[in-house]
Parts: C-alpha cells; structure tokens; sequence
C-alpha cells in the first residue's frame, strides 16, 4: 500500500501487482491472429502450417495390392500345406507393380507369380512370399498354409474417398508432405512465414569480430534468438543495435513495427537507460505486460500495435531464451496458425535437492534422463541468468511453482521439454 495526504486525511492506494506466469501468458496469448495465407509447392511445405482442411478425392491404395513379393493364390488351396507335404499349384502368369490386372483371373489350383505392390488378380486372395515355396518347370510347391487376406494391402487401407487427411493448423512434418503427394497434390494453401525483427539494446554491447573494450559484453542474444525464430518457423531480421537513448531506440523501433513480430533484448529493466517500455508506449504499442512473476525473465514487456505482437526481452542471455521460450514461440506459431503452441510436460524424479524463493515460478535449467523406464532430472549447476553455457547443456526446464521453496531429492516435478514439438 502507498499513502498520501489529499485534504489532511491519508488515501491510500493499493499497488498494482506483477501477473503470475500463468496470467501473463494468457495475456500474451490474447489478440493474436494468423497472418494471411500463400500457395506453396511440394519441397517448400515441411514445417509450414495448413490453412485448408485436405478432403482426399480417392483410395490409396488405389486397388487391392500385394504386400509381399511371392505368389497371388486362393487360401483355401494352401490348407494343410506343410514342408513336408507342399501345396502344389500351376504357375499361370507374373504381374509386376503398376501392372495391368484385367485379363488374369485366378482359379482354383493357381498360381500367379506377383510383385510388392501389384495389384491383385481376380479370384485370389492371398499372397505367399517366396520364402515359403520353391518352382520348377511353372509349378510351385508352398510349404506353408495361409489365411484369406495375408499379404494384401486392401484398397483404401491408408486412407479412403472422403476421408480428412489434414485439417487447418496443421504443422506439415515430412509424412504429412507425403500424404499430400500421394493424393496428387502438387500445391497447398499454408500460412505465411512471419517476418520478425530482432534488436539488440546497449552501449555496452559489441558484435562478434569487433575489439572488445573494458566492461563491454558480446552480442550473443541477436544471434541466439535468430536462431530459435527459425527453429519455430519465423523469418528473422536483425536491425542491429539500439543505443540507450530514447531517440535511437524510438528509431530502430519505428522501423521494426514494420514486420510481423518484433523482439528487443534489454533496456525494459529499471535502470536510468532501459528506454524500451516507454518508448513503446510513445509509438502506440498498446503495453499490456511489464513484469512478470517469474525467474529468470522477471523484466519482460508485452503489447499490441494492431495485430503486432512487440516482446521487450531481458538482456541477460539465459532470461532472454527462457522468456523467448515461454512467451514469444506460442506468438510466433500462433501467428503461422498453429493449433499447436504448448511445450510437452512431464514428470520427471529429482535427483537433487533444489531451494528457491517462493515468490515466482521458477524455470531451472536441467538435464532429464530415463533409467529403468523411469523419467530422472538434475539441474545443470548453476543458474545465474547470464549462464548461457547452461543453456546449451539442458534438454528441459524444471517448473517449480510459486509457492514452493523447496523441492527435495527424490521428489517429482514438471519438466518442460526443450527439444520436442507442441502439442
């Protein structure tokens, strides 16, 4: 509470708190929309979002077919058949794949020699592979008996007229690009990329092959969150750096709205030279977040400039991945159209004793393992927010809740993966 006299009496004002992680996120959810749509071809299609829902127009396969190499044959002429007393069927055709089937039809005692993925004669309906026979002079002995169906792939067994192959907000991965291409598709309509642009804020900040003066620090965030805008699907810009001052970062910034999404890295902390906030407000970003409940990545600014999503990042490397992480990816993918926005949780056994304030959510960096069918996870030592190096070592984040100071050895926790897709 703060208090200040207004007509000799004390009015008290309640401070505003920080939202939870959870509250944030949801804000930072609110008002995204997908961008616009694009034709995209075949080999442009892997890790690109559907905007039509796939209707598939035919069978596939498109007729019965042979799963095997062997023989088509009626099953009922292979019962009792053993390698002591073989079946013995004549030999009356071959058909090899994409062969015609009209003209053949199979009767009872034979058989005809038949390739994987041939379609299947009239009148059989079985396969036997040529492990289990053996021909000589166009009679073949099958040393097996079989049941009607073996060694047929049925017509529409992968997918039937009419049925949905892909639905809108799909993420296409390499099978879904070829179920797209065996149902004849050359093209599919898909969300555009969004174009996002990346600025780094600091008079201390050098770029990788410059001198390095006393005090200064590397630029590694630009390139790490190029990086993970790629990994997500975005088309990163980086615009360079913005010195601490109003009217550099109102420049660079100004320019930056432009694109689809927009990252700045540093300068949204409390000191005398984190301009960011401000100046996003100067510019008509609608600010909805400024801190938030959370560790690392307490300094995190979130707002609107219409449909733009503008994210102010901490500076520190580690606060800056986790916040891109939790925050910026679900932006990004929900911007593709993405249906999917949420890192996989699990739970996982701790293999140490972790003490924390209780005052936030906790993301620590950590390293999982499974032993014995079972999920373990450790913490890849220390967690100071400019640790970068531990980062690269972890493959999840350990959540440890507000609330809770204390996780102790052997007790479970929520593990958020790193390298995993969403669901």
């Amino acid at each position: 509470m703060t208090g200040k006299p207004v007509n000799d009496e004390v009015f008290f004002v309640e401070k505003k708190p920080f939202p939870t992680f959870e509250e944030a996120s949801a804000i930072m959810r609110t008002g995204i929309t997908p961008l616009d749509t694009e034709e995209v071809s075949l080999f442009d299609l892997r890790g690109r979002v559907i905007a039509e829902d796939i209707i598939s127009d035919s069978n596939i396969p498109m007729l019965d077919n042979s799963a095997m190499d062997g023989y088509a044959v009626q099953a009922a002429d292979t019962r009792g058949a053993a390698p002591g007393t073989p079946a013995v069927l004549t030999v009356t055709g071959e058909i090899q794949a994409g062969g015609d089937p009209e003209g053949y039809h199979l009767g009872s005692g034979e058989a005809i020699r038949i390739m994987t993925g041939a379609p299947i004669p009239a009148g059989a309906d079985t396969v036997v592979e040529f492990e289990k026979t053996g021909e000589e002079n166009n009679r073949v002995e099958v040393f097996d008996s079989f049941s009607p169906g073996d060694n047929v792939r049925r017509a529409g067994e992968d997918i039937s007229t009419g049925d949905m192959v892909l639905e809108t907000g799909t993420m296409l991965l390499p099978a879904h690009v070829g179920l797209l291409a065996s149902i004849g598709r050359e093209h599919a309509l898909v969300y555009r990329r969004p174009r996002v642009a990346i600025i780094t804020t600091g008079n201390e900040i050098a770029e990788p092959g410059q001198p390095l003066k006393r005090g200064w620090v590397r630029n590694s965030n630009a390139y790490t969150l190029h990086g993970l805008v790629e990994e997500y699907g975005g088309i990163p810009h980086y615009l360079g750096i913005a010195e601490d001052t109003p009217e550099k970062t109102r420049e660079i910034l100004r320019k930056a709205l432009t694109y689809d999404l927009v990252i700045t890295t540093g300068g949204v902390s409390m000191g005398r030279y984190d301009f960011v906030p401000d100046v996003m407000k100067d510019l008509g970003i609608d600010v909805r977040v400024e801190k938030v409940l959370m560790k690392p990545g307490k300094p995190c600014v979130f707002g609107l400039r219409g449909p733009v999503p503008v994210f102010g990042l901490p500076g520190n490397p580690v606060s800056t991945m986790v916040s891109f992480l939790q925050f910026v990816r679900p932006a990004l993918l929900s911007l593709m159209g993405s249906r999917k926005i949420d890192k996989p949780v699990m739970r996982a056994i701790s293999r140490q004793r972790i003490k924390k304030k209780p005052d936030r959510t906790h993301f620590i960096r950590g390293y999982f393992d499974i032993e014995d069918g079972q999920v373990y996870v450790s913490t890849t030592g220390p967690q100071g927010s400019g640790i970068l190096r531990s980062m690269g070592m972890a493959n999840c984040l350990i959540i440890v809740p507000m609330g809770v100071s204390v996780v102790e050895e052997g007790e479970t926790v929520n593990i958020q993966l790193i390298h995993h897709g969403e669901v």
